[in-house]
């Protein structure tokens, strides 16, 4: 298999991959669509290339197939990252009746002490932004978001702890 023979096999199929992620990636994670088409030619071309396509189906029947499954795949991925950033953001928000004002002010203060790579993520957090959104938006990888957050709060931690 060679990247032209691909190339033809993609100009021929792309309507029918798109339609399948189109029909099972859900709406609002429509956004990840071209993820999606593309990880479904990555899958196509390895499995070409390396002769584990057995003939006993149409291509475009095959990678629909793929593309249907990589759709339940991001699906997958995405609502359980929607729920971790929900988590997330509601220990970060969670504001019990007895904080007051000089609270918020000293919490305000502890995250401008972060430097500026930690305290951009914390605070798009903060705001409810998955990691996928903070990571388009910053336009850095959702392991670094991540890794990101993760300091940002121990170095939060660390300064209430020096605080009291």
């Amino acid at each position: 298999m060679n990247e032209i023979e691909f190339a033809s096999i993609v100009g021929r199929t792309k309507k029918t991959v798109l339609q399948a992620v189109r029909k099972h990636l859900a709406a609002r994670f429509s956004y990840a669509t071209d993820d999606v088409v593309q990880e479904t030619y990555m899958r196509g071309y390895r499995h070409l290339a390396n002769g584990k396509f057995r003939n006993e189906s149409s291509i475009e029947s095959w990678l629909y197939a793929i593309a249907k499954n990589e759709s339940y795949r991001m699906n997958k991925k995405l609502w359980r990252e929607e729920e971790k950033a929900e988590k997330s953001a509601e220990q970060l928000a969670y504001q019990p009746d007895h904080i007051f004002p000089e609270d918020h002010i000293r919490m305000g203060k502890l995250i401008d002490r972060l430097p500026e790579i930690y305290r951009e993520v914390v605070l798009l957090k903060v705001q409810g932004l998955s990691e996928i959104e903070i990571a388009s938006q910053l336009r850095i990888n959702e392991g670094t978001v991540k890794s990101r957050f993760f300091r940002g709060k121990e170095m939060l931690q660390k300064f209430s702890e020096e605080a009291v």
